[in-house]
C-alpha cells in the first residue's frame, strides 16, 4: 500500500504561480511512475504531468512550457511547479502513484485561478 498526501493548492491571479507537493508513504517500490492529474468541474480527471522512477518526463500539451514536475528522492515527494497560471488551470489536483502491484490516489488539492 501507498499513502499519498498533497499539499499547495489555493487561489491565484491569472500569471501567477503554485507549487503543488506530494508526499508518499509506505511500501515504495523500487519502480514506479508518480504524477499529477486533474479534474474540472464537468469534466473527466486528465493527465498534467508524470515523472518516472528513471526519470522519464512527460507533460500534458496544454501545460508544457509553464508547469515544472520535479522528484526528491530522499523524501519520496514529488512536486509540480506551475508558473503562469490561466483561469482554465482551476480544477481539482490529484498525487497519483502507480507501481507493479497497484494505482494509488490522493485526496486532491483544489486550485482556483481567479481574480
Amino acid at each position: 500500500q501507498v499513502q499519498l498526501v498533497e499539499s499547495g493548492g489555493g487561489l491565484v491571479q491569472p500569471g501567477g504561480s503554485l507549487r503543488l507537493s506530494c508526499a508518499a508513504s509506505g511500501i515504495i517500490r523500487s519502480i514506479y511512475t508518480m504524477g499529477w492529474y486533474r479534474q474540472a468541474p464537468g469534466k473527466q480527471r486528465e493527465l498534467v504531468a508524470t515523472i518516472t522512477s528513471g526519470d522519464s518526463i512527460r507533460y500534458a500539451d496544454s501545460v508544457k512550457g509553464r508547469f515544472t514536475i520535479s522528484r526528491d528522492n530522499a523524501k519520496n515527494t514529488i512536486h509540480l511547479q506551475m508558473n503562469s497560471l490561466k483561469p482554465d488551470d482551476t480544477a481539482v489536483y490529484y498525487c497519483n502513484h502507480r507501481n507493479y502491484v497497484g494505482n494509488y490516489w490522493g485526496q486532491g488539492t483544489q486550485v482556483t485561478v481567479s481574480s
